[in-house]
């Protein structure tokens, strides 16, 4: 669907393939929430970023609706950023702990980060329609990255989403069960893929997911991609 990744990117800004996602994406953009009043909203789908020659590809749900869609960078300006950053930071694949805004200086270093789905969804919850038309702009990345040898899905649609990917590639289905740190070696063609619980809000302040416990996956995602 395009030769190069800014070409791909410069098509994604514009989709308006899912009219639920326009919609909700845009009229986030319209209301904001106070404390951004002042921000002029992306409220456009929402790049993939980082090293273009990366070993590491990590997967996300999506923009989170004043994160992402306000800043236009993935994982950029929320409380899901700010736990993914420091932890990316502490092994070495973030030049800063912090990721706020597009222009704050950050790098990525050994890993792209990307979504499943590339617009903001109501209540963090794409259909499987709009994430299968996601699928493309997913696909396209991970062919146009030819040295990722690892992917880490962050979360279970992640997950999910890469695993569809990877079976178009095999040919068949690829079934895998979902758990926190979980590796998978898949068939020739496709990476291998690790898991994580996604770095929201909802999974970090209850515990289920600590810094601790993060970290020791992204070091073992590290050293696999660096063997």
């Amino acid at each position: 669907m395009a030769e190069s990744l800014g070409e791909l990117n410069k098509r994604l800004v514009q989709c308006r393939m899912c009219p639920r996602l326009v919609e909700h994406r845009e009229l986030a953009g319209k209301t904001k929430k106070p404390v951004f009043r002042d921000w002029d909203y992306w409220a456009r789908p929402v790049p993939g970023f980082g090293d273009t020659t990366a070993k590491v590809m990590a997967i996300g749900l999506a923009p989170a609706a004043h994160g992402g869609n306000r800043t236009g960078r993935m994982f950029t300006g929320d409380a899901s950023a700010r736990f993914l950053m420091e932890a990316l930071h502490a092994v070495g694949f973030a030049s800063q702990p912090t990721s706020e805004r597009r222009d704050d200086g950050l790098e990525l270093r050994g890993l792209y980060l990307t979504a499943a789905a590339r617009c903001a969804p109501p209540g963090d919850r794409p259909t499987s329609q709009e994430l299968a038309a996601c699928a493309l702009y997913l696909r396209a990345e991970l062919e146009m990255l030819p040295e990722v040898r690892v992917v880490l899905a962050l979360g279970r649609i992640a997950f999910e989403a890469y695993l569809r990917i990877a079976s178009a590639w095999a040919g068949r289905p690829l079934r895998f069960t979902f758990a926190h740190g979980a590796r998978y070696e898949l068939p020739a063609g496709s990476r291998v893929l690790y898991a994580s619980y996604h770095p929201s809000p909802r999974n970090h302040q209850t515990g289920r997911l600590t810094k601790e416990a993060f970290i020791g996956v992204l070091r073992r995602v590290k050293e696999e991609a660096e063997q």
